[in-house]
């Protein structure tokens, strides 16, 4: 049951390590099985060596006694299986351990290396992510594009990703797609990383990071390179204008409250920086870093008060009444 458990444990079809979508993440997960095999069979022995020590037939154990009393070891036999016992000791116990430890060692310095930019060129996408307490900044500096909590990349190609926080340490995960590294303060850490295939692949923030860290979510959105750019070319449009006057009063509502000192709609007059950027919200397929679907519902009640679904976020409570909010959601599902 133990070994079925395990087993199924590896079959979640997102999120998981062994499950990879990339060669890198398919290096660390033969990896992982390589370590569990190792462990899986050190268990073994011992338990078995063990269980012939705990169990081996008394009567001859009795026998050996008895041997013992009736013809002692001499002092020079004694010495000699001391001597052959410290042997196995440092052959069993300490020689061969530091060789195979020494070897997984090597291979997973290998493996890290696949994370790196030596093979980079000059064309090569490059995303800046900074980690805030619980969110997630993401920037295309080249393409000036600014977006929160997903990722859009192309498929089939090296991504290279700038990592730095804001705040505290976090760290950058995506299982599926290779190895994770942290964001620090001050420091700018760069990785790597592929998806082979389209799809939707889930990253979290590895490092504990306080109160909401399990909340901590992004989504890595991989596309064919045609889609990709289709993505791109939408996102560097500034928000649309409203063209009818329920969505001009919704915008309304959004500058004359406390919205724009936080967070950024381009082609309007809200810069903020503190939050993330609202320019294309409507696109995005959640809010509050994964926390809830991206729906006129969840989005109400988010602006309502966040605290109540997410607490200890920065996003306070919005004193508005039910007309101001309806038209607000207006105005906000139109920035595609």
């Amino acid at each position: 049951m133990l070994f079925l458990i395990l087993a199924v444990s590896g079959c979640t079809a997102s999120h998981s390590t062994l499950n990879p979508a990339s060669s890198s993440a398919g290096k660390v997960a033969n990896l992982s099985w390589l370590l569990f095999g190792i462990a899986a069979m050190t268990f073994t022995v011992v338990t078995l060596i063990l269980a012939y020590v705990i169990f081996r037939n008394r009567n001859d154990r009795l026998h050996t006694i008895s041997e013992d009393v009736n013809s002692p070891e001499t002092p020079e036999q004694a010495a000699e299986n001391e001597k052959r016992a410290l042997r196995v000791v440092m052959v069993a116990g300490g020689l061969v351990p530091a060789v195979v430890l020494a070897m997984l060692m090597a291979l997973a310095i290998v493996i890290e290396q696949g994370s790196a930019i030596a093979s980079a060129s000059s064309d090569t996408l490059t995303i800046q992510v900074i980690g805030h307490q619980w969110w997630w900044e993401v920037h295309y500096p080249d393409q000036g594009i600014n977006s929160a909590n997903e990722i859009h990349i192309p498929a089939g190609e090296p991504v290279i990703f700038r990592l730095t926080s804001d705040d505290v340490i976090h760290s950058f995960w995506i299982p599926q797609l290779g190895g994770k590294l942290d964001l620090i303060p001050g420091q700018t850490n760069t990785i790597q990383l592929q998806a082979d295939e389209p799809g939707i692949y889930r990253g979290q923030c590895a490092e504990f990071c306080g109160l909401q860290h399990a909340n901590m979510a992004f989504f890595v959105i991989a596309s064919e390179r045609d889609d990709f750019e289709t993505w791109v070319n939408t996102q560097e449009q500034p928000a649309q204008e409203p063209e009818i006057s329920s969505i001009e009063a919704g915008r309304q509502v959004f500058m004359g409250s406390a919205c724009v000192y936080c967070h950024r709609i381009e082609g309007t007059n809200a810069t903020g920086v503190i939050g993330p950027d609202l320019t294309h919200l409507a696109s995005r397929a959640t809010i509050g870093a994964g926390v809830l679907p991206n729906t006129r519902g969840n989005l109400a009640a988010w602006i309502t008060n966040a605290q109540a679904i997410k607490p200890g976020n920065r996003m306070p409570p919005m004193q508005l009444d039910p007309d101001q909010l309806q038209t607000l959601l207006d105005y906000l599902e139109t920035l595609q």
